[in-house]
């Protein structure tokens, strides 16, 4: 970031700076200009002025930013309220399905839930390299149409293969173009509130997950699951509508540089080096294999092991709701822990996760189940919550935008296959009990590898210490970031390393 001219002391330093205003003004570009979706600030301090806040622009931590957390609420509870959900449109697929003798109907159809789910995760490092080239506001708003589209073309075939395409891909896909920007653009509006704006959001998109479930039970229960999705799809095309809100800001000085180095940072693989990194996005991505299917399975194992689809939607509003509750509690603790030990809360969360699937089985009256959702809830909202900050402590703030889209990217695969298996493995034992037992085997194991992370990274900085020198590796060592410090979109300098 350019520094600011009011603050200039010698001669020099402010005849460049004057320099600088006539450039701008001959060009016709002005501080307070607005071209395109990128709003320019003025970044400028004049020398009576008490220089009490952060360095970096001055970003509104207010007024019209609230609008804009409305608008990232929406997206994210939509989003992941319909994919929460999806366990109520299975079974409507399912009993849709002209061919119930076909033993592997339920391991197709639960492809169509698990592509839309790998597919938020596995454009995420494309949807980032299109956030810094486009914006926050026209990828979202691309994305948030392609949603639309997928959800409502889902809604006139019957087809399987046809909803691999509309609900799996378009919606999928969609919904990642549309998902990423909205945690982008919080950073562009809030500095010293960004924790308050990013716990309203959290807050406020765990609502949808408790609502939409009693939605989906009462409107597919009475109107079909046609109707259905043509509903849900309103909740995109709203979406689509709130997306024109998302209007970064950045300083005036780096507009041009972010579309020259949009390429270089996109293409940024230096995350990789980072054993640390390394370890911990394998763990993750091993994790997640199991962590979707009680998400797809859930409502079907209900119905079939306690003959009672009349509140099997109560178990996806426990799970939405805790997890809520999980996201604010975690979230602070998280903050209290210090450095990378905050792995460990994640690795405990996977650990619990996986001992939760592998007792649905053994739950033999409803309430037991119950009691395991909201464990489950919880575990989900401890993963979400600190993701961010982790990536924060082993890559620095420079590369931690990189170091989630990869980690999205890496997670994916094993999401989207992790459902289907579970579908394919009832099929052949026409029972869910080992698909849930083998479900919790993944987080167990993921989270056995994260428990490495902390000691690594510790020998590391011990090897530092014994050979007295402070300036290797200093992306290793914990740093004090203020929040909304390093935008995404942002020339990426190279590094002291």
């Amino acid at each position: 970031m350019h520094s600011d001219a009011g603050s200039c002391q010698g001669p020099g330093e402010k005849h460049g700076a004057i320099e600088m205003e006539i450039e701008l003004e001959e060009s016709g570009v002005t501080e307070e200009e607005k071209t395109g979706d990128v709003t320019v600030l003025d970044t400028s301090r004049t020398r009576g002025e008490a220089d009490d806040s952060p360095p970096g622009p001055r970003l509104p931590d207010g007024g019209y930013g609230w609008l804009v957390v409305f608008a990232a609420t929406w997206c994210n509870g939509s989003i992941f309220g319909i994919q929460n959900s999806f366990g109520i449109l299975y079974v409507l697929m399912l009993n849709e399905q002209e061919d119930q003798k076909d033993s592997a109907v339920q391991f197709k159809t639960a492809w169509v839930g698990a592509l839309s789910m790998g597919m938020i995760f596995f454009c995420s490092p494309v949807v980032s390299m299109f956030t810094d080239r486009f914006g926050c506001r026209r990828t979202a708003m691309g994305g948030a149409t392609v949603a639309f589209i997928g959800l409502l073309s889902s809604s006139f075939t019957k087809s399987l293969g046809l909803r691999y395409l509309t609900y799996g891909l378009l919606f999928g896909g969609g919904s990642s173009f549309a998902f990423q920007p909205s945690l982008v653009i919080l950073g562009h509006y809030f500095r010293r509130h960004l924790g308050l704006a990013n716990g309203v959001m959290t807050a406020g998109s765990s609502i949808f997950s408790i609502l939409l479930p009693l939605l989906l039970k009462k409107i597919g229960d009475s109107l079909g699951l046609a109707h259905s999705l043509q509903i849900l799809s309103l909740f995109m095309f709203i979406q689509i509508i709130l997306s024109v809100s998302y209007k970064p800001l950045v300083p005036s000085g780096e507009k041009a540089a972010n579309s020259r180095q949009c390429l270089h940072k996109c293409l940024n693989m230096r995350v990789f080096s980072k054993v640390t990194y390394r370890v911990w996005a394998f763990g993750v991505a091993t994790a997640v294999l199991g962590y979707f299917v009680p998400y797809v399975h859930l409502m079907k194992y209900i119905e079939e092991t306690f003959k009672d689809n009349n509140r099997n939607w109560s178990l996806l509003v426990c799970i939405g709701a805790s997890s809520g509750i999980g996201r604010l509690m975690f979230g602070k603790i998280g903050d209290l822990i210090p450095g990378p030990k905050k792995v460990y809360l994640q690795m405990a969360s996977f650990w619990v996760l996986g001992i939760m699937s592998i007792m649905i089985p053994l739950c033999q009256v409803f309430e037991t189940v119950i009691v395991v959702c909201i464990f489950l809830g919880l575990c989900d909202g401890c993963f979400i919550s600190i993701m961010a900050p982790i990536a924060f402590e082993l890559v620095g703030p420079q590369e931690a935008s990189q170091a989630i889209g990869f980690l999205l990217g890496l997670m994916a695969i094993p999401m989207t296959a992790g459902p289907p298996i579970a579908g394919l493995i009832h099929d052949y034992l026409r029972s869910y009990q080992m698909a849930f037992y083998l479900a919790g085997v993944p987080p167990i194991v993921g989270g056995t590898v994260l428990f490495f992370v902390p000691l690594i990274h510790g020998r590391i900085l011990k090897r530092q210490e014994n050979r007295d020198d402070p300036s290797a590796d200093k992306v290793l060592i914990s740093q004090s970031v203020l929040n909304g410090d390093m935008l995404p979109g942002c020339p990426n300098p190279e590094p002291s390393v």
